[in-house]
């Protein structure tokens, strides 16, 4: 098992090595020495993403007539995370080193030390740590674990910037000798948050949509957009970072029709992982026992994928009920019910959530595709990219560069293939032939285009395909 472990931690430093080499995910800030919990994307990673986020949204809202998309503001009214329980519950278990003061997620740290703390209460998990004795990953005792509200609070407006000097007889204020401190002085209605989840932008358009559209129930609004949530401890490359994508609908059904809706999504999300290249047998449904759900929750299941680091959660659909509409209703004081067509029927409708990470998908993709094999005696590394997800769909290079006959004719076959995939196509002239090949491997390049001498006879090409290495002569009207 130990062994198995160690090969997949390998596994998972090749791939974020590749990914930075070849321009896929940089760490943020990295010229200043970095920020934790933040990744910039290279221009190769900026279009796998891509590729993933257009997938998804043509599969649950181009090629549906059900769900209609919407792109909700990142700052909200504060109101909106009051009501959501956000303010209040939107926390996660945080102990402390006594010594250095570095801080953990308590669930992180019974689980590096082989405790699975699902469903635990604060209070248990300190528990634990005690009677095993678990000390922080410097060796010094932990302190009992106190909440940690994850989202990021910032203010609206100018009233959050002035600042007052705090003396000694200041309450609660500890001054050195010597010194001056400031606190910050604001109007607590001017508090905002960076959202940490996309859904409550689509539950408060619920109504706007309603009164545009007037759809017909079952359906849903779907959004895709940048969530924050101040992690304490982010880890595992992009698994868990402190500003990430989601991908999320909101679908509304009446009480009595959410299990068909429910299964009819679940087999949508199937179809989806299906198509990012996952292999089935790395993915498995978790039902959530009641214990584990969110209070709001009649039903969830969790998918979990074998990451290199493990079974790990990829995404999630829940049966929420009418918990985030009646929220709104009662916080706002504006109806969100929903009449049925032709009759006087009205209810606040229930929804179905499922909730996806672009990370996530991303990071599932790549560790799906990355492959290592043997070619004339040296190690191969390869992405193994369905070719709507590869950044590049075509590399074409002249076989020799110093050939002005074979770079023009070599450059007009790159700007027909240009204008048919935009974006998807690299000129590569850059080294012999069996170094582009090996570094358009590297990046997932399904098919790479070589102009010879033969060209200029008789119009046909070489294509070399990435994952058999095998080449055959195509014409040039038919790539």
């Amino acid at each position: 098992m130990e062994k198995g472990f160690l090969m997949s931690q390998a596994k998972m430093e090749d791939i974020i090595s590749l990914c930075k080499r070849r321009g896929f995910i940089y760490q943020g800030s990295d010229v200043y020495g970095g920020l934790s919990g933040t990744w910039d994307y290279g221009p190769l990673g900026v279009q796998l993403k891509r590729n993933i986020m257009n997938l998804w949204w043509r599969m649950f809202v181009d090629e549906r007539d059900d769900i209609y998309g919407v792109d909700a503001a990142i700052l909200m009214n504060q109101k909106v995370w009051k009501a959501s329980g956000h303010v209040d519950t939107f926390v996660d278990p945080l102990c402390e080193d006594v010594v250095n003061h570095r801080r953990y997620r308590t669930d992180h740290i019974l689980k590096d030390n082989g405790v699975d703390a699902d469903g635990l209460t604060m209070e248990q998990m300190d528990e634990l740590i005690a009677e095993k004795g678990i000390k922080s990953p410097d060796g010094n005792p932990l302190s009992k674990s106190r909440t940690f509200n994850m989202m990021f609070k910032t203010f609206v407006g100018p009233s959050g910037g002035d600042s007052i000097e705090i003396g000694k007889d200041v309450e609660g204020a500890i001054v050195p000798k010597g010194k001056t401190i400031y606190a910050l002085q604001y109007n607590p209605t001017s508090i905002s948050y960076l959202r940490p989840e996309t859904a409550q932008g689509i539950f408060t358009n619920f109504k706007n949509v309603v009164d545009s559209f007037y759809p017909n129930l079952p359906f849903g609004i779907a959004q895709q957009g940048k969530a924050f949530r101040n992690e304490i401890a982010p880890r595992d490359f992009v698994f868990r970072s402190r500003e990430f994508e989601q991908m999320e609908i909101e679908y509304f059904v009446s009480p009595e029709n959410w299990q068909e809706a429910f299964d009819e999504l679940l087999k949508a999300t199937h179809e989806f992982l299906e198509a990012l290249g996952l292999n089935p047998d790395n993915i498995h449904e978790l039902d959530v026992p009641a214990e584990d759900r969110a209070h709001y929750s009649k039903k969830t299941i969790d998918i979990e994928y074998d990451f290199p680091i493990g079974k790990e959660e990829l995404m999630g659909i829940a049966y929420r009920t009418n918990f985030d509409l009646n929220n709104i209703q009662d916080a706002s004081g504006k109806s969100m019910e929903y009449t049925i067509k032709g009759t006087n029927k009205k209810f606040v409708p229930h929804v179905i959530e499922p909730s996806f990470g672009v990370e996530r998908a991303l990071m599932a993709v790549l560790s799906s595709a990355y492959r290592e094999d043997e070619q004339n005696g040296s190690k191969r590394v390869y992405l193994a990219l369905p070719e709507h997800l590869a950044p590049v769909k075509f590399a074409v290079s002249p076989l020799l560069k110093n050939k002005p006959e074979l770079v023009e004719k070599a450059r007009e076959i790159y700007a027909d293939l240009s204008k048919k995939n935009p974006g998807r196509v690299m000129w590569d002239d850059n080294g012999n032939i069996g170094k582009r090949y090996r570094r358009q491997d590297e990046i997932g390049t399904p098919h790479c285009v070589v102009v010879d001498f033969q060209t200029l006879e008789d119009d046909t090409v070489t294509v070399r395909e990435r994952d058999t290495t095998e080449q055959r002569r195509v014409k040039v009207e038919e790539l």
